[in-house]
């Protein structure tokens, strides 16, 4: 890949987790077990540089990976094994904890219902959610504040770190009400530039009282409201949410592994994402995500207009690189990519496209510390070669 190529992209990387740089592309022909299909066309994906990114797995940071690159041209591969212990090839449909990707299903689904004037952006958690909140959030935190990571929220309960305590605690079961109340009990962040509106914070405690929020205003079970709003009209056939605590991937999937903080490798496939509820616990496809991106950036999931004010801006607050649910990202060139990732252990995902859908990217990285501070090598590669000047 050439130096300037590999400039202009290290950006995006970076942006996606503080601290990544981008690295070499150079990696080893396609292993056995990996496929990949449709050749380049005209204007479209450099599957030189896409099967290059998939290649030499499985190896010491990553199992296996499934990429779907659409758009001017698509392209579809995948590498590695569906598990360590038989040495099997990956499923090119395997299903997969899709993690904070969640966010984007969520935020449509909001903003679906207030297209549908069952929510107004503008409203209040005290009001929708009366008793929720105690006095001492003395200022009204908006739908909008929760779509936009800008209500002032502290995080709420955890199990731990997936690669330490929160490994033990896979089992257990977290309810949304407990995750909450925790927050809520820790009180609004506090000072003139931390109140409502005024500060962004990436957390999944937003979402989770969206979540609730939505249950609220149409009596009915968040699951249900994303299958009827989101998953039916976008076709994705293949997506769903854990039923209660249960913690396996059920269909075709491939193991996801977690290496802990002592370096043992262990097997995380099944776990309780109980308490990441309407945040971070969508099963998904590559399939099925990439229709998902599709049908939202073409407005067939939520209205042009309010998708262009709410999903497509980013609010008007320092440093803010969010909006309702998606991230914006400078690719270079003046090119610019909106997307979200998403990690849970052994699994990590990304949804993206221009806003053209000129180019769309989706991925699921078996990556062995997928909550880590630096980004997976695999994922990374897969970015440049999907979002560099030219490859369009």
């Amino acid at each position: 890949m050439p130096l300037r190529t590999r400039a202009v992209t290290a950006a995006l990387i970076a942006a996606l987790v503080t601290g990544v740089t981008a690295g070499s592309a150079v990696a080893a022909p396609l292993p056995a077990g990996a496929s990949a299909a449709a050749p380049r066309q005209q204007d479209g994906p450099d599957t030189v540089a896409l099967r290059k990114a998939l290649g030499g797995l499985p190896d010491r940071d990553t199992t296996a990976a499934l990429v779907r690159v659409g758009g001017h041209g698509s392209w579809h591969g995948s590498a590695g094994v569906r598990d360590l212990s038989t040495g099997r090839g990956p499923l090119e449909n395997a299903r997969f904890r899709a993690g904070s990707t969640t966010k984007v299903v969520t935020a449509a689904l909001v903003l679906r219902l207030a297209a549908d004037k069952k929510i107004d952006l503008d409203g209040t958690v005290q009001h929708y959610l009366p008793g929720l909140l105690p006095k001492t959030f003395d200022r009204p935190i908006t739908v909008r504040h929760l779509l936009t990571f800008t209500s002032g929220l502290q995080p709420g309960a955890s199990l731990g770190p997936e690669n330490a305590e929160g490994y033990a605690n896979r089992f257990r079961t977290l309810t949304p009400q407990a995750v909450v109340a925790e927050s809520v009990a820790k009180g609004p962040y506090r000072g003139d530039d931390e109140g409502p509106g005024k500060k962004q914070r990436y957390s999944n405690i937003d979402y989770t009282v969206l979540g609730m929020l939505i249950e609220k205003v149409t009596g009915d079970t968040y699951e249900n409201q994303a299958r009827l709003r989101i998953f039916q009209p976008a076709g994705m056939t293949h997506t769903s949410f854990p039923r209660g605590a249960d913690p396996r991937i059920h269909g075709p999937h491939h193991r996801g592994y977690q290496r802990l903080v002592t370096g043992e490798v262990v097997d995380a496939t099944e776990w309780n994402m109980s308490d990441r509820w309407a945040a971070g616990n969508m099963i998904s496809t590559t399939a099925d995500l990439e229709k998902f991106l599709v049908a939202l950036f073409r407005g067939e999931l939520v209205p042009q207009p309010l998708l262009e004010k709410e999903m497509f801006t980013v609010p008007a607050v320092k440093g803010a690189k969010l909006s309702a649910g998606l991230q914006r990202y400078d690719a270079g060139d003046g090119r610019v990519v909106w997307g979200k990732s998403g990690g849970r252990p052994g699994y990590s995902t990304f949804i993206a496209a221009t806003r053209d859908l000129s180019r769309t990217l989706v991925y699921s990285v078996n990556a062995v510390d997928a909550k880590g501070e630096t980004m997976n090598p695999v994922a990374a590669r897969l970015v440049q070669a999907a979002f560099a000047p030219g490859s369009r």
